[in-house]
């Protein structure tokens, strides 16, 4: 009897070693890492926790969506916003959503600009009293943000990140699926694949790609029949064709990144630009600790279409020295903005 015990002991404790040395191996923690960037990078402060970042395709400026998640961790929230900021230093950032609600804290947001030049922002919002919402907004002729519309619906289980097809008709990842607590824990560390990609046709909500390993960010192709999606812990970017009618999704490829991507940029070029999370335990921790002394390194991946496949490129990589838990990498010409999830400052650089 107790050679049996101690044989069950021995073969719980060997797949219990197996399950936490898999669990390392595929966030990344045994990865060697050698800091890089051909350009110049300097701290750009009054946005903090800049999530979010996209360019207006033509007139150079940048929206970027910041809330100070640290405050909020320490107890102390203070109102978030989307600001204006232009890269060529003519001007100093923006708030544009001072008039509206104080319980503001956006987290992925998308831009669609008409034809006529009209300029719609769909935001999410995760509100104080834990509610989670999509906030409709317009680009009034003084360039402030006009509230249009709040959208709730019990299919925002855990959103974050969309994007706009038109000035009514969005999708929207839902990184989790199960509620905060131990379950969510459950879920995270045994890699459970439960989240899901949501689609607002304008009128109500339904889900359009399940069973994903943490859908992040979610971006399109300029023509709008190609729809591109991360999945964190699948350390992978999937490939939809868009049905533009129905709205509906047929998976087309999915591409391994060997590494946690977060939000998806599109440049004029139709370039991809990933900001992702080679280690992503380095980044669990970062995102918990207040202080912040705990840091977390920071990767932009560019893909260029190229035919059926995707040209892979990293193009900046930092050991969480010189910025921490990058999650967006926006790119216009020459200039690169990075935002980090905690951070006082976003990054802006410059390539020669």
């Amino acid at each position: 009897m107790k050679k049996k015990l101690l044989l069950g002991l021995g073969v719980l404790t060997v797949v219990l070693a197996g399950f936490v040395l898999k669990t390392l191996s595929d966030a990344g923690q045994f990865k060697q890492l050698t800091p890089h960037h051909a350009g110049r990078c300097t701290p750009v402060p009054g946005m903090p926790g800049a999530e979010d970042i996209t360019f207006h395709p033509t007139l150079g400026y940048a929206y970027v969506s910041s809330d100070d998640r640290r405050a909020t961790q320490a107890g102390r929230p203070v109102p978030g916003g989307i600001y204006r900021y232009d890269p060529t230093g003519a001007t100093p950032p923006v708030l544009l959503t001072g008039a509206f609600s104080r319980d503001f804290h956006p987290h992925g947001f998308s831009l669609f600009v008409a034809p006529d030049g009209t300029q719609t922002l769909f935001v999410i919002n995760h509100t104080e009293a834990g509610s989670h919402q999509i906030e409709r907004f317009e680009v009034g002729v003084d360039g402030m943000l006009v509230h249009r519309r709040t959208l709730r619906d019990a299919a925002l289980v855990s959103p974050n990140d969309l994007v706009a097809v038109d000035a009514e008709r969005f999708y929207v990842t839902n990184d989790h699926g199960l509620a905060p607590g131990a379950a969510r824990m459950v879920e995270d560390y045994l890699q459970l694949a439960l989240g899901n990609v949501v689609y607002f046709d304008g009128t109500g909500f339904r889900e359009v790609i399940r069973d994903t390993a943490y859908a992040n960010g979610i971006n399109r192709s300029a023509d709008g029949l190609t729809v591109y999606l991360a999945q964190s812990i699948g350390r992978s970017l999937s490939v939809y064709t868009r049905d533009v009618a129905s709205g509906a999704l047929t998976a087309r490829r999915t591409l391994p990144l060997g590494t946690g991507p977060d939000n998806i940029e599109v440049d004029a070029l139709g370039h991809l630009w990933i900001a992702t999370h080679p280690k992503l335990l380095d980044f669990a921790a970062h995102a918990k600790d207040v202080s912040g002394a705990t840091r977390a390194p920071a990767q932009v991946l560019r893909l260029k279409p190229s035919g059926d496949s995707l040209e892979l490129e990293e193009v900046f990589l930092d050991d969480g020295q010189r910025t921490s838990g990058v999650a967006v990498a926006a790119v216009s010409g020459n200039r690169m903005l990075l935002g980090p999830v905690y951070e006082e400052t976003l990054l802006h650089c410059e390539s020669p």
